[in-house]
């Protein structure tokens, strides 16, 4: 079952996540993927590209194909990325049959909560990665650098508001998952609701991330990540050998 964060508050998503909060981070992305020879204007496959944040910026220096597995979120990216294709797909299954010279798989990697899930994941990029071409994984935490973190968002659209506390933590520093909660206060006119959704997320260890992508046949290398979320210092840029 997906959080209802992807399914029945689809409708409030925007309020929780504006779109031009991700301009810093998709042109840092879209940077180190340039830095590993993903070619201006070339194809870009973005695997659990959620509602387009990222994509409505990166389709500006790529052609952008975008999967995801919520028919929901897929809507919000399709009313904001026209110009973009838009399949279903599960990152641990899909197979296109094709190449793509840049691979994205940004937070929704965060839902890969076993290591034969994330392995999974890293094949199917692999197997969208044309010989030559880059990938670049960018989970919100790794093992070694967890830490609680709580934050406060506000977002307002007329007569709709939105408040939310979010909260991630670890209930068990011994399995390889945390747990991100989110509390909403939703008004909309004069009604108020209040809502608790909880996230099951994946944690691994930075040298687990090296060795499942190695496995899968990258040439891997961490790269900072050049703006601060307050969560992990860095991403995974990959080569495919030629």
């Amino acid at each position: 079952m997906q959080p209802l964060l992807y399914r029945d508050l689809v409708p409030w998503y925007r309020l929780l996540d504006p779109v031009a909060d991700h301009a810093e981070e998709a042109a840092a992305y879209a940077a180190a993927l340039a830095s590993a020879g993903a070619p201006a204007g070339g194809t870009l496959l973005e695997l659990g590209a959620g509602a387009g944040g990222n994509a409505s910026f990166i389709k500006r220096q790529f052609r952008c194909t975008l999967t995801d597995i919520s028919p929901e979120m897929q809507a919000l990216s399709r009313a904001l990325n026209p110009e973009c294709e838009h399949l279903a797909g599960d990152m641990r299954t899909l197979r296109l049959g094709r190449g793509f010279d840049a691979v994205l798989v940004h937070d929704a990697v965060c839902y890969m909560t076993t290591r034969a899930d994330l392995a999974a994941a890293a094949a199917t990029a692999f197997a969208h990665t044309r010989p030559g071409g880059a990938a670049l994984f960018a989970p919100d935490y790794v093992g070694e650098t967890f830490r609680d973190k709580s934050e406060l968002h506000a977002g307002e659209d007329g007569g709709r508001a939105l408040r939310c506390l979010e909260w991630a933590w670890d209930p068990d520093p011994r399995d390889d998952s945390y747990v991100v909660e989110y509390a909403f206060l939703l008004r909309d006119g004069d009604d108020m609701r209040a809502v608790h959704d909880r996230h099951v997320e994946g944690l691994f260890a930075s040298a687990t991330w090296l060795e499942i992508l190695s496995d899968a046949g990258y040439r891997v290398e961490l790269v900072d990540r050049p703006f601060d979320d307050t969560t992990t210092d860095s991403v995974f840029l990959c080569r495919r050998p030629t």
